[in-house]
């Protein structure tokens, strides 16, 4: 199941209705099947993309801002990541925004001009850190990506095939580049002064910010059903998913 999981997660990014094959005209990944016109025809899903951007254009408040900061090979933050940040997003997406923060508990040291990095989880923890800061620098295809990775069994590992599965046209080479050279180093920094710039300081990994703020309560609500949370801080018209009085009417089957 944890094998299927990524892509069908992936699937429903762009089609939050469902859809139910790939049509053989099809040559894009699911994540970008709503990324055009052409495409949505191609791929069967015209009236599922249509329907999702009509929900997001009627929302006229400013969505829920949820921030994650977390480390790459931290047990809690893939959990909460895998099982409760990103299905949330899937569903919600059209009233909430997600930042996230890959550094944690990590430290930085200066190094002449540059900056050295020792991670909590060790040095593999590092470079999953770094190459998943250089993909959310490298493709609007982020979040998905990152969650393919988290929910694999080897993080550093599935990058490749995660960013085949997403983005085929950004290559782990061109994410090594940036990993290894002084864009990710200036990334990690950034990172590092996110976190250190946290007000209360965190304590813990992972720490969810809402609207830019962390309480334990906050925290305590994200972690046991963010979802929820979601839904209750949003100001404007509730959609679908979170009960609202927005309605679509249409039949959709999958026929034999």
């Amino acid at each position: 199941m944890m094998v299927l999981l990524p892509l069908l997660l992936a699937v429903w990014v762009s089609v939050p209705y469902g859809g139910c094959s790939l049509y053989p005209s099809c040559v894009e990944p699911p994540a970008k099947w709503c990324s055009s016109i052409e495409s949505a025809v191609q791929c069967g899903v015209l009236k599922q993309c249509l329907e999702s951007d009509f929900l997001r254009t009627r929302q006229t408040e400013d969505p829920v801002q949820v921030g994650l900061y977390y480390e790459s090979l931290c047990p809690g933050c893939r959990l909460f990541l895998t099982e409760m940040l990103f299905p949330t997003y899937l569903l919600l997406n059209e009233i909430m925004s997600v930042t996230l923060v890959p550094y944690g508990n990590a430290l930085e040291k200066p190094d002449g001009q540059k900056y050295i990095y020792e991670c909590q989880h060790g040095k593999q923890e590092c470079l999953g850190n770094m190459i998943e800061t250089c993909i959310m620098n490298m493709t609007e295809m982020a979040f998905p990506i990152i969650f393919c990775m988290e929910s694999s069994v080897d993080v550093i590992g599935s990058a490749e095939s995660c960013l085949k599965i997403n983005t085929p046209e950004l290559s782990m080479d061109k994410v090594m580049s940036c990993v290894n050279g002084d864009m990710g180093m200036q990334l990690m920094h950034q990172n590092a002064l996110k976190t250190k710039a946290l007000n209360p300081p965190h304590q813990y990994v992972p720490w969810v910010t809402i609207n830019g703020v962390h309480t334990d309560d906050l925290q305590t609500k994200a972690m046991s059903s963010l979802f929820t949370l979601v839904c209750s801080m949003y100001k404007g018209t509730k959609p679908p998913a979170c009960g609202g009085t927005q309605k679509l009417h249409y039949q959709s089957y999958c026929h034999n």
